[in-house]
């Protein structure tokens, strides 16, 4: 018996359907199901976050409902962009043929950072201590949505004879029928997601004290775990046959950089309730000698 086949047995069987069934003539999927899950728990963790903050919840799902939107059109419009090839004969189908899928996480990070950003600037809201809390919900929303991917088997990989391998065994798979794969998208990228989320919450809430650097701080680690696993994809594409992911995450991650050193100077308008959380309660005494302004994580004066 060949010795790769027997590996493969025990690779992780998936075996669902990708579709679930219709009701009233709507077509339910996983990928949509964890999807919508994904939105509403992302937004939940974003709002409650800010609200710790001293951001009110309502001015939270006010930027939510704007970048929420903002998200769905930029991942389309990066889809189009990336399979433009698809549609220049029928430019119809970019807006019709969207409940058929694609739609690119890249181009939806960017739409709705974007969009709730611009929002934001315009109210003149705390910018950067919004951008932290959000950044905690947009993993969390990625990871939730990564186990339709792992559902369907979407994202097609490598083969691999690990036995964590996933082979998928339903005729309406949307991966490779039988074949045992890295479960990358829906399995590497799922964990990798909550090992981010973790660092959010628990260690850059904790250490971080210049607002906007664990919004930074995202945007690096998921930058670079997105560019290690395009070595395990082959359904990406490419230019001048580099995977566009890897082509994005090393601008995003030089962008996040420079930020952090623009944050660093200029945090913008900051909360009694970050001050609080992040320095602890103002002391009594007035400090001596402090004749100079604070900087960026410092206590600023009452």
């Amino acid at each position: 018996m060949d010795f790769s086949l027997a590996l493969a047995f025990l690779a992780i069987t998936i075996p669902f359907d990708p579709e679930i069934g219709d009701i009233w003539g709507l077509t339910l999927s996983w990928h949509g199901i964890f999807t919508a899950v994904g939105i509403i728990g992302g937004v939940s963790l974003a709002v409650y976050l800010a609200k710790l903050d001293g951001i009110p919840s309502d001015v939270g799902q006010e930027i939510a409902l704007v970048g929420v939107p903002c998200a769905i059109v930029g991942a389309r419009l990066f889809y189009v962009l990336e399979h433009w090839d698809q549609f220049d004969d029928n430019l119809s189908d970019i807006v019709l043929n969207i409940t058929e899928g694609g739609i690119t996480l890249y181009g939806g990070l960017i739409g709705g950072v974007l969009g709730g950003l611009i929002y934001a600037l315009y109210h003149r809201w705390p910018i950067a201590i919004g951008l932290d809390a959000a950044a905690a919900g947009m993993i969390l929303g990625q990871g939730i949505g990564r186990i339709g991917d792992l559902i369907n088997g979407e994202h097609l990989s490598t083969a691999s004879d690990l036995p964590w391998a996933f082979t998928y065994t339903h005729p309406d798979t949307l991966g490779e029928l039988g074949r045992s794969v890295h479960p990358t998208a829906g399995g590497y990228e799922l964990l990798g997601d909550f090992v981010i989320l973790a660092l959010l919450l628990f260690v850059a809430r904790r250490f971080v004290t210049v607002p906007g650097w664990t919004f930074c701080l995202y945007v690096v680690a998921y930058s670079a775990m997105r560019f290690g696993l395009s070595e395990f994809r082959f359904d990406e594409q490419t230019i001048g046959d580099v995977p566009v992911p890897q082509l994005v995450a090393p601008a995003l991650i030089g962008l996040a950089i420079i930020a952090a050193g623009v944050l660093r100077r200029y945090p913008g308008p900051i909360t009694h309730e970050w001050e609080d959380r992040v320095l602890g309660p103002p002391d009594d005494e007035d400090d001596e000698g402090g004749d100079g302004p604070p900087a960026a994580g410092e206590r600023s004066p009452a």
